[in-house]
C-alpha cells in the first residue's frame, strides 16, 4: 500500500535531450522504474520548441495543456490542436507525433500508460472525485480538502491503497476548485497460450 503527496514546485526539471524542453516526473509506478519498465507515469513537460514527439511503443498516452499558448499535434492519419486547457487528449505512444507551438512556450500534464497491464483515465472535476484503488489528483485551481490542505500544482497519488478522500474548497472565479483526476486500474492477467489456446 502507497500514498504519496507531491507538490510540482518542488521538483526538479530534466532537459530533453534535443533541447526543446524538460520533463518534471510527478509519479511512476513501479517507483523507481524507468522509461523502459514503468507500469504507468504522470508528468509535467514544458515545450520551449517545436520538434518530434519521443516514441513510445506500447504505450498509451495521455495529454492535457495546463498553460501556454498551446501546441499543434500532427501525426500519420490525425492531427489535433491542443490549445484549450484542461481538454485531454487520447493517443498511441506508437505513433510518430510532430509538435508546432502555437505561440510561446506550453506546459502539459502527460499520462503514460503500458498497454496490457493498465488502463486509465485523465479527467478534470470541479466536484469530490469517486474512489479508486489507484490513482493521481492534481489540483489545477482553487483549493482541496483531504487529510492536508492541498493548492494549485500539489496533489498525491497512491496504489493499492484507499487514497484519500478529497472535498472542493467552495471558491468562485479563479479561485473556483479544479482538480485533475486520474483514476487508475491493473488489466487481468492473460491466461496462458492467450486466447484460442
Amino acid at each position: 500500500m502507497t500514498v504519496q503527496y507531491f507538490d510540482l514546485a518542488a521538483l526538479p526539471p530534466t532537459p530533453w535531450k534535443n533541447g526543446g524542453g524538460s520533463t518534471r516526473e510527478v509519479a511512476c509506478w513501479p517507483e523507481h522504474s524507468g522509461l523502459q519498465d514503468f507500469g504507468w507515469r504522470v508528468s509535467v513537460a514544458s515545450i520551449a520548441s517545436a520538434g518530434p514527439f519521443s516514441s513510445f511503443p506500447g504505450i498509451d498516452r495521455q495529454i492535457m495543456l495546463l498553460e501556454g499558448d498551446g501546441v499543434q499535434l500532427a501525426s500519420a492519419g490525425w492531427q489535433h490542436t491542443l490549445d484549450r486547457r484542461w481538454q485531454p487528449l487520447a493517443f498511441s505512444g506508437d505513433d510518430a507525433v510532430d509538435c508546432t507551438l502555437l505561440g510561446g512556450a506550453s506546459t502539459d500534464f502527460n499520462l503514460m500508460l503500458r498497454r496490457g497491464a493498465w488502463t486509465g483515465s485523465l479527467r478534470v472535476l470541479q466536484e469530490a472525485p469517486p474512489p479508486a484503488r489507484a490513482g493521481l489528483c492534481m489540483v489545477l485551481q482553487g483549493c482541496w480538502k483531504g487529510p492536508r490542505m492541498l493548492e494549485p500544482g500539489q496533489g498525491l497519488w497512491w496504489v493499492d491503497a484507499p487514497g484519500a478522500h478529497l472535498e472542493p474548497v467552495p471558491g468562485e472565479g479563479a479561485a473556483a476548485p479544479v482538480l485533475a483526476w486520474v483514476a487508475l486500474e491493473r488489466c487481468a492477467p492473460q491466461s496462458p497460450g492467450g486466447a484460442g489456446a
